[in-house]
């Protein structure tokens, strides 16, 4: 390399973004996802006794896929090959393959072929793969976020492994993050960039379990935090040079300027979280749908997890409307899959819809009363043996035993409703469900009511 070629390399290895330049060079620098290259995993043993198998990496954006399967294929010195199903067709899989059977031949070398956002191959794209996998000819790493069992045909599917990996736990952000400032070949350790107060916590939260994410944020506070002064020695004229480097401070103000999101006071694991939340659903139990969107939006505003805002709806429509309003659980349900479909900002106005919705729902928790007592009759009475009447009776044995006897089809009576005992005999004759006389909870307690009345005069007669 000459040294025209060595600036030249040296130009573009400085201009890659930090998040490039900081993937880890061998599986003991790979943070997080210890559930998949732990000491004793699935992965880490094939590594190590180099028999890697094919594979679909499946899990959120910045969570380590693309780099794992760089460490895989370079611990296990095979030939590498990344490939794009964004960019690439069935032609360039041709390509791949013809390379594959000259580093078998020629080199005695194992193909590992990286596709990334594999869901976005069609099924002929896909099937141009399969052959060339079952052979062994092509180790197969396809990464994807969406869920493989949708998006990748099944005779692919079935002889790859699915892994699926996490987002990244807040200690694991924060330990990418301190290699990046301390790095000083590949990372910002040459800017002696400090973090000040709750700066790294907001980084981290705002980061979302997201390395590529935190590292890229990083790299931007860094970029327009850092003065002249505060550039590494090397770049500076030698009459600027200072004699000592001073640490450059990382503020929140400075994060909030740079990434243009305000750090609201916020923690998903720390009180402030349980606090909004539980005003979110006090806020709907009271049947108070304005201050429901306003403790939406603040939790939406702060960075929560949407999903984990719509669970709670769904778990609300059970546990605080139940059959007051059986369309409630609808809703919800309808709410989440509509945010998934849109995503951040327009699937906001989906969770909207359904938390008024809720809010505004007539009340009931007679199902989340008489299943609580339900599980709590269950623990301490046992395994109760079913009635013998009510038994399925699929052989002529179990029939002649008495499985089944006189059972009586409830569609052969008036209304299709028979008086007859379903609960074990131990059990028969309690009530756990009582519902209210509000919505449509109203038309069962009246139905039940009837139905009871009956079964107990069908026990006087």
């Amino acid at each position: 390399m000459d040294i025209f070629e060595y600036q030249a390399q040296k130009a573009a290895d400085a201009s890659r973004p930090l998040a490039e330049k900081m993937r880890p060079k061998s599986l003991d620098g790979f943070i997080g996802q210890k559930h998949v290259v732990g000491d004793g995993t699935l992965i880490r043993n094939a590594v190590e006794k180099d028999r890697i198998f094919s594979m679909i990496l499946w899990g959120p954006p910045g969570c380590g896929k693309t780099t794992l399967a760089r460490l895989v294929a370079g611990e296990t010195s095979s030939h590498f090959v990344h490939f794009s199903a964004v960019l690439s067709g069935v032609k360039e899989i041709r390509s791949v393959v013809k390379d594959a059977e000259d580093q078998q031949k020629l080199y005695r070398k194992k193909t590992i072929l990286f596709v990334d956002e594999i869901h976005r191959f069609n099924k002929s794209q896909q099937d141009a793969f399969l052959h060339h996998v079952e052979s062994g000819l092509i180790t197969l790493i396809g990464a994807t976020t969406e869920n493989p069992s949708f998006e990748v045909i099944p005779p692919l599917l079935s002889r790859c492994r699915v892994i699926t990996l996490k987002s990244l736990l807040p200690d694991d952000i924060a330990a990418i993050l301190d290699r990046a400032l301390k790095d000083k070949e590949n990372g910002l350790g040459k800017m002696s960039l400090v973090f000040t107060g709750d700066a790294l916590s907001y980084l981290i939260h705002i980061s979302e379990g997201d390395g590529r994410t935190a590292l890229n944020n990083l790299e931007i506070a860094a970029s327009l935090s850092t003065s002249r002064d505060d550039l590494p020695n090397e770049s500076k004229p030698d009459e600027l040079k200072p004699n000592k480097a001073k640490p450059k401070q990382i503020t929140v103000q400075n994060l909030e300027k740079v990434l243009q999101k305000k750090a609201l006071l916020y923690d998903k694991s720390g009180e402030e979280h349980y606090n909004l939340i539980s005003a979110f659903h006090k806020s709907l139990r009271g049947s108070d749908p304005d201050a429901a969107l306003y403790w939406l939006e603040r939790m939406l505003a702060a960075g929560e997890d949407p999903l984990y805002v719509a669970r709670r709806m769904v778990r609300f429509a059970s546990e605080d409307v139940g059959n007051a309003d059986p369309y409630a659980l609808g809703v919800s349900l309808n709410a989440m899959e509509a945010f998934k479909f849109l995503g951040h900002p327009e699937g906001d106005l989906s969770l909207a819809h359904a938390a008024v919705y809720l809010a505004a729902a007539p009340k009931s928790n007679s199902i989340y009363k008489a299943y609580k007592e339900i599980k709590e009759v269950v623990k301490t009475s046992g395994a109760l043996p079913t009635p013998l009447h009510i038994r399925n009776a699929p052989t002529r044995l179990m029939k002649n035993i008495g499985y089944g006897k006189d059972y009586k089809y409830a569609h052969d009576y008036k209304e299709a409703y028979i008086p007859q005992e379903y609960l074990p005999e131990k059990l028969q004759g309690q009530l756990y469900y009582f519902p209210t006389d509000r919505g449509y909870e109203k038309t069962i307690k009246q139905r039940l009511d009837r139905w009871r009345s009956l079964r107990a005069q069908a026990k006087t007669c």
